[in-house]
Order: C-alpha cells, then structure tokens, then sequence
C-alpha cells in the first residue's frame, strides 16, 4: 500500500518570502500545535520564536502528536506521559512571565477503543494537566488506498464501533471535548458520531481532510463538492466545531512545499478562500477557529 509522505519544510526556504503582519494587534489563540523532536526539533523555544514574530498570539492549545510518552507502565496509561511533559513545558514558560500563555490548554490522547475502561486514563490526564487538560484526540484517518506515513492506521469505521462508542461516552461525561481527525470521504461517519452524542464537544481537525492525492489528486473539481455537502450537513450538528488550517500538509495535494518560493499569503488567500469561507458560513464565526 503507498505511503504518502510528510512534507518537512526547510527553514531557509521559508525564510525567502516575507510579508508585513496585517492587524499586529489582533489578538490570536493558536488552537492547534504540536510539541516534538521532528525536523531538529520544535519545543518551547521554537514556539516562542514563532509566537513572539510580531503578531499577538496571546496564547496556544497543545494537541496530541505522539512525542513524551511513558515508556513504562500500563500501555493505555502510556499516553499520560505526554501530557505530563506539555505540562511541564507550560509551568517553564509560565515561570518566565512571557506574553503568550503557552500550552494554556492540552489535548491528548486516549483509545476509545477501551471502551469504559477509558476513564481511568482521562483521569490520569486531567490529574497531570493541571488545570490545563481539555479533551483528547483519537485519530480515525483511513483510506483503503494509501496511508500516511506519520499516522497510524486505525480500524474502519471505527467511530460506530460500540466499544468505541463506550469510551466516547465518558468524554461528555467528564466535560472534556473530541477533537477528530479524519479524511473528508469519513465526515458522514463522524456526523452519525456527533447525532448519537447531541451532547459531546466535538472539534474537526483540518477542514475534515479534503484529499488531493493518491486517487484524489488532480481531482479538486471532484473532491470539493463532495466535502462540501458532507460538511453541510455536519454543520447541522450544533456540538460540532471546526478548526480552519491544516491544508499545507501534503496529503492535501497543494504541493506548495515544492515550489521554488514559499507562497505568498495572497496565493494561499486565492487556494483556501473556498474551504475558509464555506466553514465560517456553514457554521458561523463562533463554530470556527484558527490553528497554525
């Protein structure tokens, strides 16, 4: 089965194109970023850099990635430690009273496919967040025909398991929120999610996944319409979120990365300008959020 490769970005490339920052002032809340040894590294002081670049990111939500995990213990436990080093970093950047309130929220991982003995690891997790743990996020991203090479890959259809379902349960339960990451031909299966749990937050990674490789690529004209009507009717479901970024990876098949010059953000405005401006009117302002 093909693997689709991860795009790893060059800091020197990114450095040949920049722009003025429009509205310096405006305040930001980066929903969505990962801490990790990845690409030499992006920790605390890489987010610093980037936060302290001159926009107003007055704070940032740290999502799970994999990186931090216990390496001992209970192997549904091992996720916690992921938590507990995200914590970590956050009392650090608390202690030098910076302007962003880095990690001020943490979303980490759990396996639904538990059922209820879930709980027992959403308890450790908010016990080693302090205060700062929101929720968790399950990656269900499959597609029969290729996989990513920084992702697992989970059972189909996993969402109408009932085991899982059991497990998804406990998230409402224990006020934490779901954050879904998945490809667009999944969206249907995660508005039959978000109907059965009317009550549970729900946040969509990535626009919902519109593909633009392996039997999707060249096929925009094919694959937007079909996100389209998926995401019309995901956003009758109240409890549902969606999180506005994500497209510059490369299974979205924009193929910026390589490209001799970074994009302009009038070039990324003109590619994106129809996925942004159908969430926002699909859900409303207040349904949507940024993530860097």
């Amino acid at each position: 089965m093909p693997k689709i490769a991860h795009a790893e970005l060059d800091p020197a490339w990114l450095t040949q194109h920049r722009e003025e920052i429009l509205e310096p002032g405006l305040p930001i809340v980066d929903a969505h970023h990962h801490l990790w040894d990845r690409g030499g590294g992006y920790f605390l002081d890489e987010l610093l850099a980037d936060t302290g670049s001159g926009h107003n990111v007055v704070a940032t939500v740290f999502v799970q990635c994999g990186y931090g995990y216990r390496t001992t213990g209970p192997e549904a436990l091992r996720p916690v430690g992921e938590t507990e080093f995200v914590a970590g970093i956050a009392r650090e950047a608390e202690r030098r009273k910076l302007k962003t309130h880095a990690c001020a929220g943490i979303v980490g991982a759990a396996d639904l496919a538990l059922g209820d003995k879930v709980a027992e690891v959403l308890g450790a997790h908010i016990e080693a967040g302090g205060g700062r743990f929101r929720g968790i996020r399950h990656i269900t991203a499959r597609h029969d025909e290729f996989n990513a090479s920084l992702l697992s890959r989970p059972p189909a259809r996993q969402m109408a398991d009932p085991v899982f379902r059991k497990g998804f349960a406990h998230l409402a339960a224990m006020n934490l929120t779901f954050d879904a990451w998945l490809y667009h031909t999944q969206i249907p299966e995660l508005t039959d999610l978000a109907r059965a749990f009317p009550q549970a937050p729900i946040v969509l990674n990535h626009f919902g996944g519109p593909l633009g490789v392996g039997p999707y690529r060249g096929k925009r004209d094919e694959v937007f319409p079909a996100w389209l009507a998926a995401m019309t009717e995901l956003a009758r479901c109240p409890n549902v979120h969606v999180k506005l970024g994500g497209l510059g990876m490369a299974i979205m098949g924009f193929d910026f990365h390589k490209e001799a010059l970074p994009p302009s953000s009038e070039k990324l405005a003109s590619s994106w300008r129809p996925y942004v401006e159908n969430c926002v009117q699909l859900f409303g302002a207040a349904r949507c959020m940024f993530e860097s």
